[in-house]
């Protein structure tokens, strides 16, 4: 059976900064909270890591190709989104 491993949240937001190099604005804030994340359970103040993966997912709809739907692939099972 193989086993999967769950990269940080801040290793993928810094991938995702690596990968678009014009971050949409609305999308800014999201990705800036999830540098400061670890796992899907922690918190950023008041906010929840799921919450905040699904506002920047929402707010992403400029990052494309293929390394950003693997990333966007990769965030939406963390939150179970198919």
């Amino acid at each position: 059976m193989a086993t999967t491993t769950v990269r940080p949240i801040y290793e993928i937001a810094s991938d995702i900064r690596a990968e678009w190099k014009k971050v949409y604005f609305g999308a800014a804030p999201y990705l800036d909270a999830m540098s400061e994340l670890k796992e899907v359970t922690d918190m950023y103040y008041a906010d929840d890591a799921d919450s905040i993966i699904r506002y920047f997912l929402s707010n992403a709809a400029t990052f494309r190709g293929p390394r950003a739907k693997e990333i966007k692939a990769e965030l939406k099972s963390m939150i179970g989104v198919k």
